[in-house]
């Protein structure tokens, strides 16, 4: 009776078809689900790998920023018209010799004016008291060197852009100017075109207010020494170099640490999700 019994739930012979079936399906799906688990640990690290990244630029553009503010505080040389040299010049202080062509006034607008104090105190602030005017840019002919250049003599407010309002601050006759050599701008997104035949600039183009002007394609920033009454303030150099590295490494370090708390919770504490 029982040796029937056994017989006819376990029946000798091959394995019946429906079981070798399941059997291959257990397997293969085993096998999918063990190359999905592995594949999206891809993500965390993925993520790490571009967080760490982002340190290392950040580690960069600090010490490049720091090699900015102390090339702008170094002492100045005499300027250099050789082309290759002037590449390596910007943001360098150097000295020149000469007199101003104020009938060839160029306008850079908007601009507002660079007070690093009323910056500090305004920090974090909403709304802001920065008054918006224009860079006055002015063909300076260079005695020593037997050659015009651009200096952007800095900031005058909007009700004193007309040169007219401002006869006092038109210096006349040879002086000795400080400045910081400074390159072409690249016209950010939603900035207007410059119009040179309107005289309107909207960003640093040297090459198209050289041409305008007839000086060389050289343009300095007059340092705050060279500020007189009621002319344009000086020192308006602003060194800007955007670093938003920081914010690339929360986001990605963040990323990491979602995905590999999902990764683990779903695949090493079977938790469903």
């Amino acid at each position: 009776m029982d040796r029937a019994i056994l017989f006819s739930v376990c029946p000798p012979g091959p394995e019946p078809q429906s079981h070798r079936l399941c059997t291959s399906s257990a397997s293969t799906e085993s096998s999918e689900d063990q190359f999905f688990k592995w594949f999206l640990l891809l993500i965390p690290v993925a993520t790490f790998g571009l967080g760490t990244w982002q340190v290392q630029r950040r580690k960069w553009k600090l010490k490049l920023i720091d090699q900015l503010e102390s090339q702008v505080n170094a002492i100045p040389i005499p300027l250099s018209t050789d082309a290759a040299e002037l590449k390596r010049l910007e943001y360098r202080p150097v000295t020149v010799r000469g007199y101003f062509d104020h009938s060839k006034e160029l306008y850079i607008q908007p601009r507002t004016l660079m007070d690093p104090e009323k910056e500090a105190r305004e920090a974090g602030q909403i709304t802001s008291n920065t008054e918006s005017g224009a860079h006055v840019v002015t063909p300076f002919y260079c005695t020593d060197l037997g050659v015009t250049i651009l200096v952007n003599r800095g900031f005058v407010p909007k009700k004193k852009i007309n040169p007219e309002t401002r006869k006092k601050g038109a210096v006349e006759g040879e002086v000795d100017l400080v400045g910081i050599v400074r390159h072409s701008e690249k016209r950010q997104p939603f900035v207007p075109q410059n119009d040179p035949e309107r005289n309107r600039w909207y960003y640093r183009d040297v090459e198209a207010m050289a041409k305008l002007t007839g000086a060389e394609p050289i343009i300095i920033d007059a340092n705050f020494a060279s500020t007189v009454p009621s002319g344009p303030i000086g020192g308006q150099t602003r060194v800007t170099l955007r670093n938003e590295h920081m914010q690339y490494i929360i986001t990605w370090y963040g990323l990491c640490a979602a995905t590999t708390y999902l990764w683990f919770k779903k695949f090493i504490q079977k938790v469903p999700l």
